[in-house]
C-alpha cells in the first residue's frame, strides 16, 4: 500500500551557515595540512580574513575557541602561537544531549555543573591571584550594573562564572565549558521564557566573589551551591 504524502515526515530546511565554525574548521585543517607544531606561529588576522574572507570578529570567535580548547594562546605584540596540534577529527568534540523536555535537560545538565562548578570555585578560592581578583570583580560589577538596569542578566552572569574557571588556572576548566557550551547556554538565555529565571540567585555571585577573595573554599563551594539551589528551584516551579 502506497503511503500518502502527508504521512511522510518533513525534510527540515538547513540551518544557517556558522562563519566561526567554518573558520574553525578551516584553521584546523590548515594546522593538519601545514604539519604544525607546538610553538609554530599560526598566520596573523590581517592573512586569515582576506584568505577566509570573513571579518575580524567571526576570525577573533574562532580564535577564543582554540583559546579555550587549550590548542592555541595568544602574545600580545608577537602573534597567535599553536600549544599543540590538532586536526578536523579532534577540534570538535561537543557534549551536548537533548532530553525529552526542557525541564529534564535543565535538571540533568544542573547535575554536572554542580560537579565542576563547585570544584571550580574551591580551586578558584585556592588558586586565584590579585590580578584575577580584579577581572572577576569588574565581570560581577558588570552583571550587577545591569541586572540593576534591566533586573535581569545573561551574558554578564556568564561572563562572570567564566572568569572565577579562568581564575582556577587549569584549563581544563574553560574546555569542559567550552565543549558543553550549548547545552549549558540554555541557562543564560531566559528558559520557559522568562526574565526573572533564577533571579534569585542574584545576591549569591556578591557572596561567592568574597568567598573567592577570602581564599575560603569551603564558603565559595557552599556559596555556588546556593547559586545551583535557586536554579533548580526555579526549573522546577517554571516548568510546572
Amino acid at each position: 500500500m502506497k503511503a500518502n504524502v502527508s504521512d511522510r515526515p518533513l525534510i527540515r530546511p538547513l540551518p544557517a551557515i556558522d562563519r566561526a565554525r567554518q573558520v574553525t574548521d578551516a584553521l584546523a585543517h590548515y594546522v593538519e595540512d601545514a604539519k604544525l607544531q607546538a610553538g609554530d606561529k599560526l598566520p596573523a588576522e590581517r592573512e586569515l580574513m582576506a584568505a577566509l574572507a570573513v571579518g575580524r570578529s567571526t576570525i577573533r570567535e574562532a580564535i577564543r575557541h582554540f583559546q579555550a580548547l587549550g590548542v592555541i594562546e595568544s602574545r600580545k605584540g608577537s602573534g597567535t602561537y599553536l600549544l599543540k596540534p590538532v586536526s578536523a577529527a579532534t577540534i570538535h568534540v561537543p557534549l551536548s544531549f537533548e532530553g525529552a523536555n526542557l525541564r529534564d535537560a535543565l535538571l540533568q545538565t544542573l547535575e554536572v555543573r554542580r560537579g565542576i562548578e563547585c570544584e571550580a570555585a574551591m580551586v578558584a578560592a585556592r588558586k586565584r591571584t590579585a590580578k584575577d581578583l580584579i577581572i572577576i570583580e569588574e565581570k560581577l560589577g558588570e552583571m550587577e550594573r545591569v541586572h540593576h538596569a534591566k533586573g535581569a542578566s545573561g551574558p554578564e552572569d556568564l561572563a562572570f562564572h567564566m572568569a572565577v574557571y579562568d581564575a582556577t588556572h587549569n584549563p581544563l576548566f574553560g574546555q569542559l565549558l567550552e565543549q558543553m557550551r550549548e547545552t549549558f547556554m540554555r541557562f543564560w538565555s531566559h528558559p520557559f521564557d522568562r526574565q526573572d529565571f533564577a533571579r534569585r540567585s542574584f545576591p549569591f555571585h556578591r557572596t561567592l566573589f568574597n568567598a573567592i577573595a577570602a581564599q575560603d573554599t569551603e564558603a565559595a563551594r557552599r556559596e555556588t551551591l546556593k547559586i545551583l539551589d535557586v536554579v533548580e528551584e526555579d526549573i522546577k516551579e517554571m516548568s510546572r
